[in-house]
């Protein structure tokens, strides 16, 4: 019989892919939608009728689509050509113009707001449960997707408020799952089940080379259409197969229950009036390492996941479909380095070779510290397009070790506020996604070259080594003595140690109870 365990991962796992396509299906169409300088097209680019092709006829065509001075889309120059006519505008002529800077503020948009509902979700996640809040923010933001084609033509700050209202709802999703992990997967197997967040580097593996093949054959429209359809698609699956708790499912087996319920002992507690010690939570050094070994991550992926697609473009010339295949390539690689490293963590804390905190430690000084060094490798030996793709492949497949550090820390701490921390940690650490496009912009704003590049990656080298040394320095992932409501140790009455130990005697007695229920079935 498959465990409901088993079943929760796959619908997280493609929750998340749905997740990122909402995120980044923007980042490879926007290479199609942004239309090359009016003065490179020729009358051959308006792939018009044979019939029509009369001197008048193309001396108007020619005249609309060379004329620089009108702020308006390609369609818009063109449109009286073809409606006199009763045709369509085709596809390929439905551009815009839009310089670095406002490609970086559609690019960035998604991100203003993505930051504003990280905490809110940790909370009402807490008190109307994951499944109604992950399933909507997720279904919602692709029923959105369908609008996106309408908002581009409308106008341009229509696609910005679209973009930052998919932004705003996605921010519930990530702090809510994690309310559902601490209540569904035991101590020793979140390293793993967390794996099921990376299904996020999947989406981006999978959106990049498939849109571009759809953007190639039919249209860049259709994009954002196929998302919408998935999503909705998956929300009828999650609404059947998902419940908040273990002992709401209706299907789980009563030794699977029971398993959960022992190995997670007293860490949770259901009550929703639990008093969120809100002080303990902000003065918390281990608080503040998760959102500084976040920060890093989310610096570098973000990055790398949306300007990598406009990079390869400009810099190495590759076509739209070999730009979608380089940009998703490598975040195949960090999902199997997740995964195969989620194994290695887990096996680590349930043979008691290392510390949880160590264990901790060590996956993000993987996920930091060698990505800083193909960043850096990145700016200097870039020109080259094999080593282009290496250097950024090998560091994105570092980045997979991150699901064992922060985001596993992040419920090992205090599982009973495991939501409202990671949205205290999502609230920053989803700054870098519209901070760094703005840097982009400015340090590639009419300069397009491959010098621009170079400080960009440089920065995001600074940022990674920074940040993951001082994770390694003051990283704490022992259970905290807040976890239970109270916002000081002394009020519980327990130190650090006697939680850890406390920790320790739970996941030695579930090891004895496993076998004895093995015996009895």
């Amino acid at each position: 019989m498959v465990q409901c365990r088993t079943v929760l991962w796959h619908v997280v796992f493609v929750g998340f892919i749905i997740n990122y396509l909402i995120c980044i299906n923007l980042n490879i169409t926007i290479v199609d939608m942004v239309v090359v300088p009016p003065s490179r097209y020729t009358t051959n680019d308006l792939n018009l009728p044979s019939k029509e092709l009369t001197n008048d006829s193309l001396t108007h065509g020619k005249s609309n689509v060379i004329n620089a001075t009108n702020n308006v889309t390609i369609e818009n120059q063109i449109s009286d050509l073809y409606v006199s006519e009763n045709h369509t505008i085709p596809e390929n002529l439905k551009k815009f113009h839009w310089n670095e800077r406002e490609q970086a503020l559609a690019l960035g948009s998604f991100f203003w707001t993505h930051w504003i509902t990280q905490i809110p979700g940790g909370i009402l996640s807490r008190r109307y449960g994951t499944k109604l809040v992950f399933g909507l923010s997720n279904v919602i933001s692709c029923w959105i997707c369908f609008l996106i084609p309408y908002a581009c033509f409308l106008d341009f700050n229509a696609l910005l408020v679209a973009r930052m209202l998919q932004g705003l709802l996605t921010g519930l999703s990530w702090p809510a799952m994690h309310n559902m992990t601490a209540k569904w997967i035991p101590p020793n197997e979140r390293s793993k089940f967390i794996t099921a967040y990376f299904g996020s580097a999947v989406g981006l593996a999978l959106a990049y080379p498939l849109f571009a093949c759809v953007i190639h054959w039919a249209s860049w429209i259709w994009v954002f259409h196929i998302t919408g359809i998935v999503g909705t698609i998956w929300w009828f699956a999650w609404l059947y197969f998902v419940y908040d708790t273990p002992a709401e499912h209706p299907r789980i087996s009563r030794k699977e229950l029971q398993h959960i319920q022992s190995a997670l002992g007293n860490a949770i507690q259901s009550g929703h009036n639990l008093k969120t010690p809100w002080l303990a939570i902000f003065t918390s050094r281990p608080v503040w390492m998760n959102v500084i070994g976040q920060w890093a991550g989310a610096w570098s992926i973000f990055t790398v996941m949306t300007q990598a697609p406009t990079y390869f473009k400009i810099i190495h010339n590759w076509d739209i479909r070999a730009t979608g295949v380089f940009s998703g390539f490598p975040h195949i690689l960090r999902m199997f380095f997740a995964y195969s490293f989620s194994l290695f963590a887990d096996y680590l804390l349930r043979n008691n070779k290392m510390s949880r905190t160590n264990v901790r430690k060590l996956a993000t000084g993987i996920c930091c510290i060698p990505n800083a060094i193909m960043m850096a490798a990145l700016a200097f030996f870039g020109t080259n397009r094999i080593l282009a793709i290496t250097f950024i492949s090998l560091a994105i497949t570092f980045q997979g070790s991150g699901t064992s550090g922060p985001l596993s820390s992040m419920v090992d701490i205090a599982p009973n506020f495991a939501g409202i921390i990671s949205g205290i940690c999502g609230t920053i650490g989803s700054m870098p996604g519209f901070i760094s496009a703005y840097i982009v912009g400015v340090v590639t704003f009419n300069n397009q070259t491959f010098e621009a590049w170079r400080n960009v990656f440089l920065i995001t080298a600074g940022v990674l080594f920074l940040c993951g040394t001082l994770y390694l320095l003051f990283a704490d992932s022992s259970l905290q003595p807040w976890n239970d409501g109270y916002s000081q140790s002394v009020e519980c009455g327990k130190h650090d140690n006697d939680f850890e130990a406390e920790e320790s005697s739970t996941i030695e007695n579930n090891t004895l109870m496993d076998k004895s229920i093995g015996k009895n079935n």
